[in-house]
């Protein structure tokens, strides 16, 4: 599943090129591409899922804590997400980054992921979709992006 997301990601909307409206189009579009049919649903499925985050107004992220609160992590969240990933979320909150309405939408994310395994480089993945479909979240996504790319040329942090 990570692997369509990062293909659409890369393809279409970090490209900027026009995305397809049609769904069978883009799904046979990603058949082509080897992925399978399943695989495919459940990724387009996430993506609305992640759209629809932004468009409603009662959403349980938007909770507006104070700057001292702390989050603290469920049994199956932090199961997903190993401590570098959780240190990692923490890191990003600590230089504003992630405000705790976007990290509860990262947390979201990767809590719908239909994968066994998880690691660092998948939640960078997940933090730049969700920065990038945040609106008012540019810089924040540029700083996630060098981040990412960046880490191939020295150390993350």
């Amino acid at each position: 599943m990570m692997d369509i997301l990062m293909y659409l990601f890369e393809t279409y909307i970090q490209s900027e090129a026009e995305l397809l409206v049609d769904q069978d189009e883009l799904s046979e579009e990603l058949l082509r591409a080897g992925f399978h049919q399943d695989d495919i649903y459940k990724s387009l499925e996430w993506l609305e899922k992640l759209a629809a985050l932004q468009e409603t107004e009662d959403t349980p992220y938007v909770n507006h804590s104070a700057i001292t609160s702390m989050r603290i992590y469920t049994a199956d969240e932090m199961l997903r997400m190993d401590t570098a990933c959780r240190g990692f979320l923490l890191y990003l909150e600590q230089i504003d980054v992630l405000n705790t309405d976007t990290r509860e939408m990262v947390i979201d994310r990767v809590m719908e992921l239909d994968t066994q395994e998880f690691v660092l480089d998948d939640l960078k993945w997940i933090i730049l979709m969700v920065l990038f479909n945040a609106p008012g979240n540019e810089a924040a996504y540029d700083q996630v992006e060098e981040l990412l790319y960046g880490a191939e040329d020295g150390g993350l942090h």
